[in-house]
């Protein structure tokens, strides 16, 4: 199967997943309140999702690199949709807890492999591009999702939209078994090391890693506070929520393509100083807002700067994967991310609770601004692209 072809199955196969997991994005705290959840168990739930895939990705990563990509991008999506089923099961927080644990343990399989099948297959000096490209798609579905889940809560009941998510999955599970090839084009790793080997001998893994933990940190607390925020504060309805996430998502995928482009002509590292530095003051002013218009404007502009960092900083983690492998590449870069939204919606609980909900913006700034200082401090001697 064609290299174009590979990538055309997996991006697929993606949308159609993200799309599933979007539907309920701005649904799931409101589900979770109904159920009495207190701002620090809302935290936990979301937290668990991250700390599941902690679990998985370090194997699931390393295993894709010795034994391929394709059993594990299967298996994540089936079991990710059996699980959607169990949202609607849930009758304590205890059960909605186990579902979004086991979740996430699926997750582990998905994206990190699939970002690592990409980078088996991107030409050297055109990173940017298909990375741009292929997250593209990822927003998209996440992006259309929360439109999608919105409007057939208020209509037909928040039940359905998990079993959407559910079918979504199961489609996206069927593009990748029929349409990605048996055999594959993954390069086994010249050093296989394991990925605290790779923090300790590479400043570039080192820089990334903050970079991707502390924003991971603060967009998972935008997207588990925001519906918060939006709907107390504000007195939002679920629709127009779910089109603050969709337009801020949307926005970033259209923008991954030019954003993925400029990573292969120009500074890398300034690419994503530079967004990450915008997006932290968009998050400072989130609670300054006074209705949709206003919030909707610092969604734009948020989304706007982030979507010229991701390209950037999948780039250079695809760099760093021809020389550790792949799959452990993107393992441990995932994996930050997976620490960072572990992290931030249990201390933005704990913050809800102890001082109120507009003060956890100020914490995912303050998170971002640290994490760009450490990837400048660790990165500073690479030189042009990255």
């Amino acid at each position: 199967m064609k290299k174009r072809s590979i990538f055309i199955a997996i991006s697929l196969a993606i949308f159609s997943s993200m799309l599933g997991v979007g539907i309920i994005s701005p649904l799931l705290p409101i589900y979770a309140k109904t159920l009495g959840a207190t701002g620090i168990q809302l935290g936990v739930i979301f937290a668990s999702f991250s700390v599941a895939r902690i679990i998985s990705m370090p194997m699931i990563g390393k295993a894709s690199d010795r034994y391929g990509r394709k059993i594990f991008i299967c298996s994540g999506l089936l079991i990710y949709a059996i699980m959607s089923i169990g949202y609607v099961l849930s009758e304590s927080m205890l059960g909605l807890l186990i579902v979004r644990f086991s979740q996430g343990f699926a997750a582990g399989m998905i994206l990190p492999v699939a970002t690592a099948y990409i980078g088996d297959i991107v030409p050297e000096g055109q990173e940017g591009k298909y990375m741009g490209l292929f997250y593209a798609f990822f927003f998209a579905g996440f992006g259309v999702g929360p439109i999608i889940g919105g409007v057939i809560s208020d209509a037909f009941g928040i039940d359905f939209a998990f079993y959407l998510m559910g079918g979504l999955n199961l489609i996206a599970f069927f593009l990748a078994l029929f349409l990605l090839p048996t055999s594959e084009t993954h390069r086994p790793p010249p050093q296989q090391k394991s990925y605290l080997e790779m923090l300790k001998e590479s400043n570039v893994v080192k820089g990334l890693f903050c970079y991707r933990l502390s924003t991971a940190g603060a967009r998972s607390i935008f997207a588990c506070f925001l519906p918060i925020f939006g709907g107390i504060n504000l007195g939002l309805s679920s629709s127009a929520i779910g089109m603050l996430i969709s337009m801020n998502i949307l926005l970033n995928s259209v923008l991954q393509v030019p954003g993925g482009r400029l990573a292969d002509k120009l500074s890398r590292r300034k690419l994503i100083a530079i967004g990450i530095i915008i997006d932290a003051i968009c998050l400072l002013l989130i609670p300054l807002m006074h209705n949709f218009s206003e919030l909707l404007a610092v969604c734009i502009l948020s989304s706007s700067a982030r979507a010229f960092a991701i390209p950037s900083a999948a780039a250079i983690a695809t760099g760093e994967g021809r020389k550790y492998g792949m799959g452990s590449s993107m393992g441990i870069f995932n994996m930050a991310m997976s620490i960072g939204m572990a992290i931030g919606p249990f201390v933005g609980g704990w913050i809800t609770d102890a001082i109120g909900v507009k003060f956890v913006f100020l914490f995912a700034a303050l998170a971002e601004v640290v994490g760009i200082a450490l990837f400048a401090k660790f990165t500073g001697s690479r030189k042009s692209p990255s």
